[in-house]
């Protein structure tokens, strides 16, 4: 076998690392670390145990990885991060050599890519939504977090995986050389179906009640507070109309608070008691109201279960959405009442099915295979 097809089929030795355990990025690394080692690759996971949701971790465990490594890394940098990086460092040389180390999120991005020059292993890096595309971080924020990202990304990064056209548009913006930037749309499973009585009967939603959905981290990003405020408005207007919300995080108690000062409290239901995927079935339509976004997997597993969609303008939203026919497409600002118009003109049963429609004819094109597959390419052609 020549050089060039052993490049192409030879299994890799491959470490993944991540911060966060939660929401979009904690998908995202389940997903790419099972579909990695399902195809023969040696993969070892390093993840952080100070933000880890206990769900993740069990899920890691069971995927049969080659490692699974804690090490505690803090979402703020700080003079913990030298001792993460030495833990680090201390599992490369450990199980090396690997031919890619991915890291995933800012704070494990970086720890993962900060290296000596010279020979190395090809450093990856998914943002997963640059921290400059949070519309609130002020100008100082801008060039600090800006200046550190096109630094990393110039001088210590093989491959930067943006997972949005949006998100390859901001890292050109920020200076990001072309030749160091590529695109993975992020894939997912369609969800299941057949828990929609199941789901509903759970918060004694009637069956024939609008239902619209939000899935998400109850944080600052995901704006959550500006959907309760929303559906309390939309609410006098259809009264038939209920919110249920999935998630949880360290806004949960303001949400709290929000939904039971709010006239139509009675009709929103936050919980955790199932996953995203599985509440899919029972909602209606799904409205993201996020502040900032690369290419949500909420978006792509509503997109996939051919839901209409109302979502701020917000990276990876031209993706699933096109404003008129699958769904709304609405101004990213703290003003409730655009948001609750939205909600009020998609209820109209017309619209709605006519948007359901096109939903489903946009509803195969996110697959989960295809992600793999173009990562795993990545990872190829940088092996030397």
């Amino acid at each position: 076998m020549d050089r060039h097809s052993d490049k192409a089929t030879r299994r890799l030795r491959l470490m993944q690392v991540l911060e966060p355990s939660g929401g979009g990025s904690g998908r995202h690394f389940i997903d790419l670390c099972r579909g990695l080692t399902q195809r023969g690759h040696t993969v070892h996971a390093v993840y952080s145990p100070r933000r880890a949701e206990e769900r993740f971790v069990d899920e890691l465990v069971s995927l049969g990885l080659d490692g699974v490594h804690p090490v505690d890394m803090a979402r703020s940098p700080g003079l913990s991060d030298f001792g993460a990086f030495a833990n680090l460092r201390r599992l490369m040389r450990k199980h090396g050599p690997f031919d890619a180390i991915h890291g995933h999120s800012s704070k494990a991005g970086a720890l993962a890519r900060i290296r000596l020059p010279g020979r190395h292993a090809p450093r990856v890096y998914t943002p997963h939504a640059f921290r400059t595309m949070d519309p609130t971080l002020g100008r100082t924020g801008q060039f600090v977090y800006g200046t550190i990202e096109t630094c990393l990304a110039r001088f210590l990064t093989d491959r930067v995986i943006c997972v949005s056209a949006d998100e390859y548009a901001h890292a050109r913006a920020l200076g990001m050389p072309r030749k160091k930037l590529s695109i993975v749309v992020n894939g997912v499973e369609t969800p299941p179906g057949g828990l929609r009585d199941t789901v509903r009967e759970a918060f004694a939603i009637p069956a024939e009640a609008l239902v619209f959905g939000f899935v998400g981290r109850l944080s600052p990003q995901k704006a959550p507070e500006r959907l309760v405020d929303a559906f309390t408005i939309a609410a006098a207007k259809l009264p038939e109309a209920h919110l249920l919300m999935v998630g949880a995080g360290e806004l949960e108690d303001l949400v709290r608070g929000r939904i039971n000062q709010s006239p139509a409290g009675a009709r929103i239901h936050l919980t955790s008691r199932f996953t995203g995927p599985e509440a899919m079935d029972a909602v209606d339509a799904i409205v993201m109201p996020s502040r900032y976004e690369a290419m949500s997997y909420v978006m792509l597993e509503a997109a996939s279960a051919a839901k209409p969609l109302i979502l701020t303008e917000v990276g990876g939203a031209s993706t699933v959405l096109e404003h008129g026919h699958n769904g709304i497409l609405v101004p990213n600002d703290d003003d409730p009442r655009t948001l609750a118009n939205a909600m009020i003109g998609l209820a109209d049963p017309s619209c709605l099915q006519r948007y359901a429609v096109a939903a489903r004819l946009r509803s195969n094109d996110y697959d989960l295979p295809r992600m793999i597959s173009e990562t795993e390419a990545i990872y190829r052609s940088l092996v030397t």
